[in-house]
C-alpha cells in the first residue's frame, strides 16, 4: 500500500513538473526541450550560465526564426528575435506588456521588491509618473558639481596607484565612485566609497549584487512552487533592515518634509507630503474602456524599496559599462588618444574644470562609451510578461496570459546582421552621421518604450563625467592579469558582471 501511495505522489509530482511543458508544440513554435521541474533553466539555478548567457544560445541556435519557446521552471517563456516583434513589445503593443513579471507570485512580493524596477500593473505607473521629475535636466545640472568632487577622488586613487604601482581593479573603482554619488545625490549623504573600499554602503551594494547558493535555492523554490514559497523572501534580510535603518534616519533628521536639498529622498517626502498616489490605472476599465482611477499608500517601507532601487541601479549599471569602457580603452591605445585629446580640447574651453556643458561636447567619449554598452550591455537581456491573450503580427501564433517574453539584448547587440564586425570595437559606429543607420530596437542598453530607463540621462552624465576626470590625467593599460576577452560570470542574475573584476594599470599622463 505504502508504495502504491509512493508511485502515486512521484506521479503527482511529475505531472505537476511537466504539465505545461507541450505548451509550444501545441502551437507549432520551436523550442528547446525542457527537462522535468527545470524547464530550461537547470545551469542558471546551479549556477552555470546566466539568463543572458542562456538567451543568447537560443538566439544563435535558431537563426532563421523570428522567436524561440522554452520554459524557466514552470514559466512558458519567448524568445524574441526579430526587431519589429521588439518593437511590438516594448512600444506599440505596450499595453499588452506593461509588466515585468520578476516576481514570482501575483499577490505577494516582499516589501523592498516592490520598488519601480520590479514592480507591476498600478504600483510602477503610479510610482513612474511621480519619480520621472527627478531627472529633468534642471535637476541634473544642480547635480553636477557633486560628481565633480567624487571624480576629484577618483583622480587621487588612481595618482596612488601610480606611485605604488598597484593594478586596480577598475570594476571595483568605479562601483566606489558611483556608490559615492548616488549616496550624494540621492539622499544627501557621504558613502564615504572612494575613502573606504568596505564601506557599509559598498558592502550593501555587493550583496545586492552578490548571488549566492543560497539565493539561488530561493530563486529555484519560489519559481517552481511559486504558492508554497510566497513567503520565502529573496533578499537576505540584512538588505531590508539596513536600507529601511538609512532611509528612516534620514527622514527623521529632515522632519519627514522636503529639506530643500532636492535630492531623491526630498522627492519622495513632498510626494508623501501630498498624500496618496493617485491616477489613472492600467490594470482596471470601466464598461466604456476608459481606465479607472487607482490610488496607493506611500508608506516608510515603499520609499525605502524606492531608495533601494535608485541605489542599486543608480550605482551597478554606471559602474558595469564605465569600467567596460576603460577595458576597451586600455586594450585599444589609439581610441584612447583619440578620447584623450578631445577631453583636453573641451576642457581647455572650460578652464581645465569639468562642467555639465564641457561633458555634454565630448562626443567621441560618448561614442566610446555607447559602442562598450554594445559590447557588453549591464542588463544583458529585458523581460516582459504578457497580460492578456495576444497574436504576434505576420503570424497566426497567439500567447495566453503570464508568458514571459525576452529581448535577448546582448545577442542582438552582437549580431553581424545589425553590426558589421560585432566583435570589434568601433566607437565610430555611434558617430552623428552613422548613429541613424542603428535600428533602435537592437541597440538597447537603456531598454526602449514606456519602461525604459527612467534615470537613463542621470547615468549617462556621471559614467561620462567619470571617465573624462580619469582620462583627463591618467591613461590605462593592461595589466598583467588583464584578459583580452573578459569572461562574464555565469552565477550573474538580471545584471551582467565580469568574472574576477577588471584590473588594469593606470598611468599618468606625460
Amino acid at each position: 500500500m505504502l508504495f502504491i501511495v509512493i508511485c502515486i505522489l512521484i506521479g503527482a509530482l511529475y505531472w505537476y513538473g511537466t504539465k505545461d511543458y507541450d505548451y509550444w508544440k501545441k502551437r507549432g513554435v520551436k523550442y528547446e526541450e525542457p527537462i522535468p521541474f527545470f524547464g530550461n533553466g537547470f545551469w542558471h539555478f546551479v549556477q552555470r550560465k546566466s539568463p543572458t548567457q542562456a538567451n543568447e544560445e537560443i538566439y544563435n541556435r535558431y537563426p532563421n526564426e523570428r522567436f524561440v519557446g522554452s520554459y524557466f521552471a514552470g514559466e512558458k517563456v519567448l524568445t524574441i528575435r526579430d526587431p519589429e516583434l521588439v518593437k511590438a513589445v516594448l512600444v506599440s503593443d505596450f499595453m499588452f506588456f506593461h509588466k515585468r513579471g520578476l516576481n514570482p507570485h501575483e499577490t505577494v512580493v516582499e516589501p523592498m521588491l516592490k520598488n519601480l524596477f520590479f514592480a507591476d500593473g498600478d504600483l510602477w505607473r503610479l510610482l513612474r509618473q511621480r519619480m520621472t521629475p527627478a531627472f529633468t535636466t534642471g535637476k541634473l545640472k544642480a547635480m553636477f558639481p557633486l560628481i565633480v568632487e567624487r571624480a576629484v577622488k577618483v583622480q587621487d586613487l588612481a595618482d596612488q596607484a601610480v606611485k605604488t604601482g598597484a593594478t586596480v581593479d577598475v570594476r571595483d573603482l568605479m562601483a566606489r565612485y558611483t556608490t559615492d554619488f548616488i549616496g550624494a545625490c540621492g539622499f544627501g549623504i557621504n558613502m564615504e566609497s572612494l575613502d573606504d573600499e568596505n564601506s557599509v554602503f559598498r558592502k550593501l551594494g555587493r550583496r545586492i549584487f552578490t548571488f549566492t547558493y543560497r539565493d539561488a535555492l530561493v530563486g529555484m523554490l519560489k519559481q517552481v512552487f511559486p504558492e508554497t514559497f510566497k513567503n520565502l523572501y529573496f533578499l537576505v534580510p540584512e538588505v531590508e533592515k539596513t536600507t529601511l535603518h538609512l532611509v528612516q534616519t534620514v527622514m527623521k533628521e529632515r522632519d519627514y518634509k522636503p529639506s530643500g536639498r532636492n535630492d531623491f529622498i526630498d522627492l519622495l517626502l513632498a510626494l508623501k507630503e501630498k498624500g496618496k498616489l493617485i491616477g489613472e490605472s492600467v490594470e482596471k476599465f470601466k464598461p466604456d474602456g476608459t481606465p479607472m482611477e487607482t490610488e496607493i499608500e506611500l508608506d516608510d517601507l515603499l520609499m525605502a524599496a524606492q531608495v533601494l532601487v535608485f541605489f542599486a541601479a543608480g550605482f551597478e549599471t554606471s559602474s558595469s559599462a564605465t569600467s567596460y569602457t576603460l577595458h576597451q580603452l586600455a586594450f585599444h591605445p589609439e581610441e584612447q588618444k583619440k578620447v584623450q585629446n578631445e577631453i583636453d580640447e573641451v576642457l581647455s574651453r572650460y578652464d581645465n574644470k569639468l562642467s555639465y556643458d564641457a561633458i555634454r561636447e565630448m562626443k567621441y567619449l560618448e561614442m566610446a562609451f555607447l559602442e562598450s554598452m554594445r559590447l557588453f550591455p549591464s542588463l544583458g537581456f529585458l523581460i516582459r510578461k504578457c497580460v492578456r491573450k495576444y497574436t504576434l503580427p505576420g503570424t497566426d501564433v497567439t500567447i495566453d496570459k503570464d508568458v514571459a517574453v525576452i529581448i535577448p539584448v546582448q545577442a542582438l547587440h552582437n549580431d553581424k546582421k545589425y553590426f558589421e564586425q560585432p566583435d570589434t570595437f568601433m566607437p565610430e559606429r555611434f558617430s552623428p552621421d552613422r548613429i541613424k543607420d542603428i535600428n533602435k530596437h537592437v541597440y538597447l542598453p537603456f531598454g526602449e518604450g514606456p519602461r525604459a530607463c527612467i534615470g537613463e540621462r542621470l547615468g549617462l552624465m556621471q559614467s561620462l563625467a567619470g571617465l573624462a576626470a580619469l582620462l583627463h590625467k591618467f591613461s590605462v593599460e593592461p595589466a598583467s592579469s588583464s584578459l583580452r576577452h573578459p569572461v562574464s560570470d555565469p552565477s550573474a542574475t538580471i545584471t551582467q558582471s565580469i568574472k574576477g573584476g577588471l584590473p588594469l594599470r593606470i598611468t599618468a599622463r606625460v
